[in-house]
């Protein structure tokens, strides 16, 4: 009896509930309707449920009644649509990190290897809306709370496929591997090559694309695509400005102030074509950039210190077979101090990946090699292996990452995880005139480790 009582209250209570829900879409509802106050008086009489239970009941249905909110308004002629978008990414890294060589150093006295990088950490958690309004005007914004730092934050007027505006901040059109999303990336992080030409600049990477606060166009038509963009110099994705936010390596956020270091804009744009066929697609591109006074050694920026980057990009795809590649140059009037004299440095480098489906949609093999050449700007393994510590600065660098992604449900739950490999070598040029190398300086280091990240994306 005892349980068929609570049987039927239950179903009592889920039934108004549901009742005064759809009651509540309509009109505001501040008591229990006449009807279902005879419906609980009836079962009172009849002793299927006691004074108490009735009470109970009643205010399970207030409380769901005012959990009940209107989210859109309908009365609102230009707003076509509202879309919720997110993102969250866990992720492990173990990751150690050796010193092999030194230069006129005996190996009695080299120092300790660095101590090993062993983490969780939440890579990613993003959040962000898409509004659509009428004449082809939309706004976005993506949000990522686990860096505190923006993803995108534009308005978009959009004609047609072939032409679109943006004017806020998002990524520059450079650097294939780097505007792909993060939710697509097969190696879970950008090759060592991506992060030097794009991570800020912190007296060795070049910082010279990725967010950048500006106008932005392009489109595609018949398989052609180009985008262009004219933006601020400095990359700038964290909240606040230098005075009263968060600042990276000198640069503030989205509302910073432009000074004379960064008064200059900076010029990017990328074209090619993108062929389809019935199982697959070739896409090839070109890329380029200006960067007007944003070179110059170590983290030093200004007047007369110009830098241009230029690239090219290719993705293939076949069935089950994917295979990218982007190769990236740089040309740094002044980035080096060399033999006590300030000298020009072009950076290049570049990665090719191959991926494979093991088990069609569901298990993928994954191989990505990168090697990048400072020309003696400098690049030490944390610059380009997130995570991992230094090893000391030196003139190249190389990567190999061996892994595997299972798509649980499409790509919006997978598991990655990949073997990475990274090797630095050969000391750069000396900063003082008697062209010596100082004993001590490290000449060959090596990173390795695990990596694995839990993805949802919706």
């Amino acid at each position: 009896m005892r349980i068929q009582k609570l049987a039927v209250c239950a179903l009592c209570a889920g039934a108004l509930i549901a009742s005064s829900s759809a009651w509540a879409q309509s009109a505001p509802v501040s008591t229990t309707s006449a009807a279902d106050r005879a419906l609980i008086n009836a079962l009172i009489k009849k002793g299927v449920i006691t004074d108490a239970e009735a009470q109970q009941i009643e205010s399970s249905v207030a409380k769901s009644s005012a959990g009940d909110d209107v989210i859109t308004n309908a009365s609102d002629k230009y707003i076509t649509s509202l879309v919720l978008t997110g993102r969250f990414q866990t992720q492990f890294a173990d990751l150690g990190t050796s010193i092999n060589g030194f230069n006129n150093v005996p190996p009695t006295t080299l120092p300790a290897h660095p101590v090993a990088s062993e983490h969780f950490l939440l890579r990613r958690i993003y959040l962000g809306t898409t509004v659509k309004f009428i004449d082809g005007f939309s706004g976005y914004v993506n949000y990522d709370f686990a860096n505190l730092s923006f993803d995108a934050a534009y308005i978009e007027w959009k004609k047609n496929d072939a032409f679109f505006v943006d004017a806020g901040f998002k990524k520059v059109p450079f650097d294939y591997e780097e505007v792909t999303s993060s939710g697509d990336l097969r190696a879970i992080e950008r090759s060592p090559v991506t992060r030097y030409f794009d991570e800020p600049n912190n007296g060795r990477r070049l910082g010279a694309a990725s967010y950048r606060t500006g106008v932005f166009a392009g489109g595609t038509e018949n398989g052609f695509f180009y985008n262009v963009a004219v933006t601020n110099p400095e990359r700038n994705e964290y909240s606040g400005d230098s005075s009263s936010g968060t600042t990276v390596n000198g640069s503030g956020g989205v509302g910073n102030y432009s000074n004379s270091t960064n008064n200059n804009l900076a010029f990017y744009g990328w074209g090619g074509y993108n062929a389809k066929w019935t199982d697959g697609s070739l896409k090839v591109g070109g890329e380029g950039g200006s960067l007007r006074d944003q070179g110059g050694p170590g983290t030093s920026v200004g007047v007369g210190n110009n830098l241009t980057i230029y690239g090219a990009f290719a993705d293939f795809k076949e069935d089950g077979f994917n295979l990218q590649g982007e190769y990236l140059g740089a040309n740094d009037q002044n980035a080096v101090t060399a033999y006590g004299v300030v000298r020009k440095a072009k950076p290049t480098g570049y990665w090719i990946q191959p991926t494979l489906y093991l088990v069609p949609k569901k298990l993928e093999a994954v191989v990505r090699y990168s090697s990048l050449d400072s020309d003696d700007r400098g690049v030490a393994l944390s610059d380009g292996i997130r995570g991992a510590t230094s090893g000391g600065t030196m003139d190249k660098m190389d990567e190999l990452y061996v892994g595997g992604n299972w798509y649980i449900i499409g790509n919006d739950v997978k598991l990655q995880f990949g073997y990475i490999r990274g090797t630095s070598s050969g000391a750069i040029l000396p900063t003082t005139s008697s062209g010596v190398i100082a004993n001590g300086v490290a000449t060959h280091a090596t990173a390795d480790g695990v990596r694995s990240q839990v993805q949802v994306n919706f």
